[in-house]
């Protein structure tokens, strides 16, 4: 696969495989998170894999991943505030015991600036300073 951008870091694609495949078997077993994913993931392989190819496109500049993580999150209509903070303490414990730190920690701070985004994009779209909800 030939790399649009060079990496971010230095990690390979079986590293970001592990990591992918580590966290959601955290995910399926967690008492808040496992249901939100139970409802829209039917194939846990093939959601990894393309998680996994997320990953790789903006960690190893690789363009095989298709989708937007934005609407897929807005379409999935479960996701509430503070899962993000809970999704990214998952993702952080798991990056710390899969990976050396030196690997671990940019591929955090890029997982939190994602989060950021992407909670602001669907949490806080519909929330006015404070978490006050917007009476559409």
């Amino acid at each position: 696969m030939t790399s649009a951008l060079p990496p971010k870091f230095d990690i390979t694609r079986e590293q970001i495989e592990t990591v992918v495949a580590a966290f959601y078997a955290r995910i399926r077993h967690h008492p808040g998170l496992g249901p939100v994913f139970a409802v829209h993931v039917n194939d846990w392989p093939s959601h990894e894999a393309k998680v996994a190819d997320f990953w790789a496109n903006a960690i190893l500049g690789e363009r095989v991943y298709d989708g937007s993580p934005m609407q897929a999150h807005l379409e999935a209509g479960n996701v509430r505030p503070g899962m993000f903070e809970t999704w990214l303490a998952l993702f952080d414990q798991t990056l710390a015991e899969e990976l050396p730190t030196e690997v671990a920690t940019p591929w955090s701070a890029l997982a939190h600036r994602i989060g950021r985004s992407l909670r602001a994009g669907v949490v806080e779209r519909e929330t006015l300073p404070g978490g006050v909800p917007k009476l559409i």
